[in-house]
């Protein structure tokens, strides 16, 4: 269990410099006020959770932790959108139409929600 904490951990360290890194290079790349570096690491993360999860389920990677320090560990540090890409995936493969609507939906709304009341708080403060 520690072996795989440690992987996870290294992994959400890479991940997360790695979002800093290219969220910043792109946004410096292009003046506008859309985040397109969030934007870019969002799409490129659930593209690699993708490409890895293929590889998973192909048994390209049976090494359960090198699977947990690039899901978990990496993906999930370079954006947590991945993950979330990933469960609605296979929420819709598993014909699960109606959780998929509900679980896409509460989630984007209750996340923009919580991130105005947060704010809000802070403000408030």
């Amino acid at each position: 269990m520690t072996r795989i904490l440690l992987l996870i951990g290294t992994g959400s360290f890479i991940g997360g410099v790695s979002r800093f890194l290219l969220s910043r290079y792109v946004q410096n790349s292009i003046l506008t006020a859309f985040p397109f570096g969030t934007f870019v690491v969002n799409i490129a993360g659930c593209f690699l959770i993708g490409l890895i999860f293929g590889l998973s389920e192909r048994g390209n990677i049976a090494d359960t932790g090198l699977r947990m320090f690039l899901t978990v560990g990496f993906c999930g540090g370079f954006t947590t959108f991945s993950t979330f890409a990933n469960e609605n995936l296979a929420l819709l493969r598993d014909g699960n139409i109606f959780q998929f609507a509900i679980y896409t939906s509460l989630s984007v709304f209750l996340g923009i929600l919580a991130t105005y009341l947060g704010n809000l708080i802070i403000k408030m403060i």
